[in-house]
């Protein structure tokens, strides 16, 4: 049930290129700039940075359309500006603004979007799979021509969860995308020690699942293997889960001070970073060129100060407004 997909079979032109970099880059300033605002005490609770997977995020969801719904884990900035939501309703929900898209009350961890069909951010490891399994029923029961993407982490395939939903997936052969974002932490645990059989993607196949692993620092690598596997499930062949094998340039969290991995094998990781690799790949080609980079680049980090604006400008929810939607009132 396991094989590899071909690398960059897929043709890219000067404006694909620009575009998927452009993404990248759109990631890679909001997380930073994130980083910056959580020093500052501006966004508060808990931080999950996703510097270093852009790829995963970007390939993912290019190979998606409008209608297809994502789920994300804790680490979901990236999944969530991908999938439509602006940097600015992002940017608010981290400040806890009432114009953030959980009108200010998830925070990093919980943005959310129907309008976008982008249905969180959770915060519990695993939590995501179930729902991915129901959204994906839900639509297979309506004939709906859709596809449901769920990300989770590596640590998610020692919950019980994951066996329950990988079980009902493939009884049920929903349309289901299922993108193990593995980065070899789960925490500050690594893969080896947590994992009987590192090769995660195995565990899905083990249900019947078709199921690959790829190179999550490359974009095109990862965009090319969504494709094929959306394909797939919108011919009716059910599941398809692919394990992106990746890195977090940063710690786990704001929090965590990070003493469970040394410095060598962060530095080493980032020479494979997914932008830098890119642009790279482009040059060579020259389907880019430096003031180009700059150009793009500057694009992105105008974008994040606008939001960063909106969101020191916006408002608190008001206080009469705080017990709405926690409590149901009899009549």
């Amino acid at each position: 049930m396991s094989d590899k997909p071909e690398v960059r079979l897929e043709k890219i032109d000067r404006d694909r290129g620009h575009h998927l970099l452009h993404q990248m880059l759109r990631i890679r300033r909001m997380e930073e700039r994130s980083a910056d605002l959580y020093a500052q005490t501006k966004i508060r609770g808990f931080l999950h940075l996703y510097i270093g997977e852009e790829a995963v995020a970007v390939g993912v969801i290019d190979a998606l359309r409008d209608d297809d719904a994502v789920l994300g884990t804790y680490r979901e900035h990236g999944h969530a500006l991908m999938k439509g939501l602006s940097a600015k309703s992002i940017m608010a929900e981290m400040f806890g603004k009432e114009s953030g898209c959980s009108r200010g009350r998830g925070g990093s961890m919980h943005l959310f979007s129907r309008e976008h069909r982008f249905f969180g951010g959770h915060a519990i490891v695993g939590a995501g799979i179930p729902p991915t399994v129901g959204l994906a029923l839900a639509d297979k029961m309506q004939g709906r021509d859709r596809v449901t993407a769920g990300f989770m982490g590596d640590g998610s395939v020692a919950e019980g969860e994951f066996h329950e939903s990988m079980n009902l997936a493939a009884l049920w052969k929903v349309p289901a995308l299922f993108c193990c974002e593995n980065n070899f932490y789960a925490m500050g645990t690594a893969l080896d020690r947590h994992q009987s059989q590192p090769d995660l993607h195995l565990k899905a196949a083990s249900y019947g699942i078709p199921s690959i692993q790829v190179d999550g620092m490359d974009v095109i690598a990862v965009n090319h293997a969504t494709r094929r596997a959306v394909r797939a499930i919108r011919n009716g062949e059910g599941p398809y889960f692919i394990e992106f094998q990746t890195y977090r340039f940063r710690a786990h969290s704001m929090f965590d001070p990070e003493l469970y991995r040394d410095k060598s094998e962060v530095e080493k990781w980032k020479e494979r970073d997914p932008i830098d690799n890119f642009s790279t790949y482009l040059r060579e080609r020259d389907l880019l060129n430096d003031q180009e980079f700059d150009d793009l680049d500057q694009q992105a980090r105008d974008e994040i100060e606008e939001a960063v604006r909106f969101a020191e400008e916006a408002d608190w929810e008001a206080v009469e407004d705080l017990e709405r939607f926690v409590y149901t009132e009899e009549d």
